[in-house]
């Protein structure tokens, strides 16, 4: 089983000629109102090339039309829902803007994410079978103690390190990565990440095994250079992505996690899950919106 523990957020979009600077005004002629939030997107990505019934999605939305059309989108996904409760505070919405090159720039409102706790799967069974995916838009404690909880079951957790929170402590970096057996994480991120623990360097490759020496396979994500891969052992992959004319980034970086998770569900070894991982996000650069491009099994071309 796929457990994602994250957030939902309903996405309102916007296209420019280009992104804003601090102080500038661009006008659009209209935005769309598209499904997103990184916990509600990578569950989707898995769903999409899983097995039905494998995917399931603990989360928080308001008692509000965005976050019944959000619980309503996951269903006809195949995304299990009995884990999203409603919460006091409104569903979360993020404000995106994309340039003519498909480049995006993001601002996230929380809201009913922010409401999340361990609480909510304490009547689902975890066990060695259960893969847990987790990221950075939801509160860290919760977040800590699920991955821990399946740890200590058996099962496996791929934390997505998206978006860094800046003022993260040392001491709750170690202990996510510590509880983490796949860590995730773009060529900033891991800079950050390493930077935080101690080994201050400009070169993703060295965060990357650097990170990866804390006991857990680090996998940086690089866009059009696809991914690099660093094991505990100290052996270093790189993954290539396929080349594509992007329409939209965003999303792309969930849909490598959604697939990266279902393919470990499978069975498939790393390297294996990587390389159909990285094609997916190519793939879903070619649609607008976080959730649009996400591929099917019968796209990656898998039986």
């Amino acid at each position: 089983m796929i457990l994602v523990f994250g957030s939902i957020n309903i996405d309102l979009v916007t296209r420019v000629s280009s992104i804003p600077r601090p102080g500038e005004t661009v006008l659009s002629p209209r935005y769309d109102t598209l499904f997103g939030g990184k916990g509600a997107n990578q569950a989707i990505a898995a769903a999409r090339v899983s097995s039905p019934g494998r995917v399931a999605i603990a989360a928080c939305v308001g008692d509000d039309a965005f976050g019944r059309s959000a619980r309503e989108n996951l269903n006809r996904n195949g995304v299990g829902t009995d884990l999203v409760a409603n919460s006091t505070e409104p569903t979360g919405c993020a404000f995106i803007t994309v340039d003519e090159q498909g480049e995006n720039a993001i601002t996230v409102a929380s809201g009913a994410n922010v409401t999340l706790t361990e609480a909510s799967i304490r009547n689902i069974e975890i066990d060695a079978s259960t893969v847990a995916v987790l990221q950075m838009e939801v509160a860290f404690p919760g977040s800590l103690k699920v991955a821990q909880q399946v740890r200590a079951a058996g099962g496996r957790v791929i934390w997505n390190f998206a978006p860094a929170p800046s003022g993260f402590a040392a001491t709750d970096l170690r202990d996510l990565v510590n509880a983490t057996d796949i860590f995730v994480v773009n060529e900033h991120e891991a800079v950050a990440a390493s930077a935080l623990l101690g080994r201050e360097t400009t070169a993703f490759e060295e965060a990357g095994g650097f990170l990866s020496q804390i006991g857990c396979i680090c996998v940086v994500t690089a866009g059009a250079r696809g991914a690099y891969v660093f094991h505990p052992n100290k052996h270093r992959e790189n993954i290539e992505a396929k080349p594509v004319q992007p329409v939209d980034t965003t999303g792309a970086g969930d849909t490598f996690v959604g697939i990266l998770a279902s393919s470990i569900d499978e069975g498939l070894s790393v390297t294996t899950a990587l390389e159909r991982a990285c094609h997916g996000a190519s793939l879903a650069c070619l649609a607008h919106g976080a959730q649009t491009g996400m591929p099917t099994r019968t796209q990656l071309g898998i039986a």
